[in-house]
């Protein structure tokens, strides 16, 4: 039975993989707004039985709430490729999540920019 788990997770692991790559390009094609800003898709989690799928995605330039409500209303256009692209018995159902990984990593690079270099600290 241990196997069997297993194997349901790296296929929902693949699956989310290939979901990701489907879901990136139908973004690109049924949410049309500039601004919005840049969406990426940085990871989708799918659950083990494939019916549901959280789509985290990061936002450049743009409200991430006001994205994440787009995306909300687009999500059966988007659902829509997902059925034609990939061979699943049932589309997942799409919950759109902010990933903020980007932003924390960048609010930390800027934070360590600012730290003095080692071995500077008594020159002067």
């Amino acid at each position: 039975m241990r196997q069997q788990r297993q194997k349901g997770y790296r296929r929902s692991v693949r699956v989310g993989d290939s979901l990701q790559q489907v879901i990136a390009e139908a973004i690109e094609r049924t949410v049309d707004a500039p601004s919005l800003g840049l969406i990426t898709v940085t990871h989708v989690d799918a659950a083990p039985d494939l019916r549901t799928a959280r789509v985290y995605v990061s936002v450049l330039g743009g409200p991430l709430g006001t994205a994440l409500e787009a995306l909300a209303k687009a999500s059966g256009p988007i659902q829509h490729e997902i059925a034609t692209h990939l061979r699943l018995k049932w589309t997942p159902r799409l919950t759109f999540v902010g990933d903020t990984t980007p932003a924390q990593a960048d609010h930390i690079s800027q934070v360590l920019a600012t730290l003095d270099p080692p071995g500077e600290e008594g020159a002067g």
